[in-house]
């Protein structure tokens, strides 16, 4: 059966977008269609980034607390079920200081990974599920490789931001797995050994901002701050938690799936690697 879905997952640092490219870079190499979608993409397909879920009745709310964006919000706003997606993160680019700043934080409060745990995996489970129907409606034959969003997304809300339990956390990438089974994915889990070394990479190569963003996001709520972590050391600790469960889900899932050790970064050496994953699997 064809492949048409390939996950690319790893911790922070891990060299994740690296080795999406390269994987990308050898498909096409290959004459094969290929769509990359790279965290941060504001299109994504099968999960959202920059976008906000309100009421119908919260909907109207925000409306009428800002009159002069009301033209704005009402023609961008999407119907939901009972209420509305927001595409904040597009509007923001499209409209500029016309949507302003303000707005947007407010917004973004109700950010689909910002909302409760059982809402968010209701709203991306079913996401995932309408861009898998696309996938096999389409019948182009198409490969799509999705960097980051099968297993570090939903950990990084239901672990990271609400200490949910172990099993709602596996049942949440497994139920995913479940979903894009037509789709016959092959996942390639990125490892390094020294995860230390791995974010201070990631650390001396981001901005400031992503940094201390980020270690506040890991320390100060869910399972950091229930276990008291502090710093770029607590940070390093509930990295490590992660890292085990993403392993355990590893282990679990039955989809066609590759380990690659990236600890040396070395670029040559995970292309020969990445060859031969995907002679095998394609």
């Amino acid at each position: 059966m064809t492949k048409q879905l390939i996950l690319i997952e790893g911790l922070p640092g891990s060299g994740k977008s690296t080795i999406a490219k390269i994987v990308s870079e050898i498909l096409t190499e290959q004459g094969k269609k290929v769509q990359l979608i790279q965290e941060g993409n504001l299109d994504h397909p099968a999960d959202y980034d920059g976008v906000a879920f309100y009421s119908a009745e919260e909907f109207r709310s925000l409306v009428d607390a800002h009159e002069a964006c009301k033209h704005i919000l009402e023609s961008r706003a999407a119907v939901y079920e009972e209420g509305f997606l927001i595409p904040y993160g597009k509007m923001k680019e499209e409209f500029g200081v016309d949507f302003p700043d303000h707005v947007v934080q407010e917004i973004f409060c109700k950010d689909i990974y910002e909302l409760p745990f059982e809402q968010n995996v209701k709203l991306i489970t079913e996401k995932w599920r309408s861009f898998t129907e696309s996938v096999i409606s389409a019948e182009d034959n198409s490969i799509t490789i999705f960097e980051c969003c099968f297993i570090q997304n939903p950990l990084t809300i239901g672990m990271v931001k609400y200490n949910q339990s172990r099993e709602e956390n596996v049942q949440y990438v497994l139920e995913l797995e479940r979903i894009v089974q037509p789709l016959n994915p092959l996942l390639i889990y990125i490892h390094q050994e020294d995860l230390a070394h791995t974010f201070d990479k990631a650390i001396q190569e981001r901005p400031k901002e992503w940094s201390d963003g980020f270690i506040q996001y890991y320390t100060n709520q869910g399972w950091g701050l229930a276990k008291g972590y502090h710093g770029v050391e607590g940070t390093m600790k509930v990295l490590q938690a992660r890292k085990e469960l993403e392993t355990e889900i590893y282990q679990l899932l039955k989809m066609d799936k590759h380990w690659l050790d990236n600890s040396e970064y070395n670029r040559a050496v995970c292309q020969e690697e990445l060859d031969k994953i995907l002679k095998i699997s394609l």
